[in-house]
């Protein structure tokens, strides 16, 4: 278990509050913290601020909402933890009709091999992520198959310290590559990525999309490509604001 859970939380209503109120109940050596944020939109990036200038944690691990943890997921990103760098999952996304059956179950069902019960892989790669290979065995598989790595938000981790050195999200964008936009700040200072692509899946929940804005996205290509082109590794519009 990790030594703290701190949940972001953007503007939910008491719902969650509830949900979170009866974890902690049932969890009483865990400390979990929640900050909340009225809701005026899509500002992930706010919070996820907020959230990280709060923490006490030497090491973060950021996941989604809307995702489901395998289960040595927090084990596996901490043992490929390593000063310098950055680390980014897979994300397997999940058809509506099987997130709707796990939404309906109280607690998720895991068979034997590590996956949800009722799930069938649609792809080799798919079935080798989920499996409970030692994680030396699935870090071989990462090797052996390298990819490109950027951060993506929804399955990543780094060190607190390299957060701050870059003044964390850029508040200025909205939903649309802002994950992206700081894991390339995080590149330009110098923190190498790591791909856990077998080493930590997750499993991602089927759901509608209905905040996205397309100027907005149009808003965040252009910086995103700025952050890119100029090697920029600060944002003023993060953590600390003049």
């Amino acid at each position: 278990m990790p030594s703290e859970i701190c949940i972001a939380d953007d503007g939910s209503d008491r719902d969650t509050e509830n949900v979170i109120r009866n974890f902690r109940y049932a969890n009483p050596t865990l400390k979990i913290r929640h900050i909340w944020q009225e809701n005026l939109g899509f500002r992930k990036t706010l919070i996820l601020n907020e959230a990280v200038y709060s923490s006490q944690a030497d090491y973060i691990i950021f996941i989604d909402d809307d995702c489901v943890m395998h289960p040595r997921f927090i084990s596996r990103h901490l043992k490929r933890a390593k000063e310098g760098h950055f680390a980014t999952g897979s994300v397997i996304r999940l058809t509506k009709c099987f997130s709707d059956k796990i939404l309906d179950q109280r607690e998720i069902s895991w068979s034997k091999q590590g996956l949800p019960v009722g799930w069938q892989p649609r792809s080799i790669s798919e079935k080798l992520k989920s499996m409970p290979f030692d994680y030396r065995v699935m870090g071989a598989l990462d090797s052996l198959s390298p990819v490109r790595c950027s951060w993506a938000g929804g399955n990543a981790s780094t060190f607190r310290d390299h957060i701050l050195k870059v003044n964390g999200f850029d508040t200025e964008m909205a939903y649309g590559g802002e994950d992206k936009e700081f894991g390339a700040r995080l590149i330009n200072l110098g923190v190498k990525g790591r791909h856990l692509r077998y080493t930590a899946p997750l499993y991602h929940l089927y759901h509608d999309r209905g905040y996205v804005n397309r100027s907005q996205l149009q808003k965040n290509r252009a910086i995103l490509k700025q952050t890119r082109s100029s090697k920029k590794t600060f944002t003023n519009n993060g953590i600390f604001t003049e």
